[in-house]
This record gives structure tokens, C-alpha cells and sequence, in this order.
């Protein structure tokens, strides 16, 4: 396995988008392509698939998945997948991708957290259309009760909410484990 320092400086490529530099590393030095491969780092446990995602690194992602073969559905200590980065930081050609290349729409993190949920936060309507158009569930419920759309209402992107209502006139009609309504939410 490679030290922290090398880790430290794998991650370092992938926040500033240095595919070639990254090739390099991983070429030279099979602990490194163990760890890229496998390996989770820091506190949360995050794969180098969660660092491309998060940073919005297209090229980095189909290197890792495409040349590499990294499991797309590789999860950190809160169970978050790539998908989950990419759709929570608007980047939507790296959500796109992970999409096409068969990540799990509805896949939950801790405390029940979809990718859609995710989008929601981030006022990122094209994010949330990709999602929704490829097949994620309005109708799913965080750990506290919260659906998308309670989320969306929180948020208050008058954009998103009307496209979830226009996808789902029924969305709206939903409770919490509290008996909170997406309307209770609105900010």
C-alpha cells in the first residue's frame, strides 16, 4: 500500500485535475494503483472515485473506471457513493457519466440520503433532471422522513420545485415522521 504522503499527493493531482501526473503515479508504482483501486482515505473513508466526483474531474472519473476499473459503487464511512458527490456538487457531466455507466440512482448514504436529495440542496435543476429522467424516486424518504421534494421546499429553488411538482403532481402531499409537510419546510 503507498504512504499518506504519496496518498496525500494522489488526492492533491485530482483536486487540480492532473490526469497525466495521476497516470504516472499509478503507472510507476503498484501500491499506488492498490490504493487507487481500493483504498479509502481520511476521516470519512473516501475513495479516489469520491475526490474526482466532489471536484468535478470528468477525465479523472473515466480514467479511474474506464482504464483503471474502479467500482463505481465503492462507499465511504458514511456509505456515500461518487454519484452522491458529483449530484451534491452540481457537477452534472460527472453524474451523467456515473448514470451511464450503471450507478445506482437510489442508492442511500447515512441517515437515508439519496443523490436526488443531494441535488436538491444545491439548486442544480439540470442535476435534478438528469436524476429523475434516469429513473430516481421522488417517493423515498430520508431516516427523519423527508422526501425530495420536502428538501427542494427547504431550499426554496422555485425552479426545482415546480419541475418536481410537474413530474409528480402528488409530491407534494407528503409528511415527515413528524407529521412536517414540504410546506412547513419552505424557507
Amino acid at each position: 500500500m503507498a504512504n499518506e504522503g504519496k496518498i496525500k499527493h494522489l488526492i492533491r493531482l485530482i483536486h487540480e485535475g492532473r490526469l497525466s501526473h495521476l497516470k504516472e503515479e499509478v503507472c510507476k508504482d503498484e501500491g499506488v494503483r492498490a490504493a487507487v483501486l481500493k483504498g479509502r482515505f481520511g476521516r470519512s473513508g473516501d475513495t479516489v472515485l469520491h475526490y474526482a466526483a466532489r471536484h468535478g474531474r470528468l477525465e479523472i472519473l473515466k480514467y479511474l473506471v474506464d482504464e483503471l476499473g474502479t467500482n463505481i459503487e465503492l462507499v465511504n464511512s458514511d456509505y456515500k457513493r461518487a454519484l452522491h458527490e458529483a449530484a451534491s456538487m452540481g457537477h452534472r457531466e460527472c453524474t451523467r457519466y456515473l448514470i451511464a455507466k450503471g450507478a445506482r440512482v437510489d442508492c442511500l448514504k447515512k441517515a437515508d440520503w439519496t443523490p436526488l436529495m443531494m441535488a436538491c440542496t444545491r439548486k442544480n435543476l439540470e442535476v435534478v433532471k438528469d436524476l429523475i429522467e434516469s429513473g430516481a424516486s421522488l417517493r423515498l424518504k430520508n431516516k427523519d422522513g423527508w422526501s425530495s421534494f420536502h428538501i427542494a421546499c427547504r431550499e426554496g429553488d422555485p425552479e426545482i420545485i415546480q419541475y418536481l411538482l410537474w413530474v409528480s403532481s402528488a409530491t407534494w402531499d407528503v409528511e415527515s415522521k413528524i407529521n412536517r409537510t414540504p410546506l412547513h419546510t419552505a424557507g
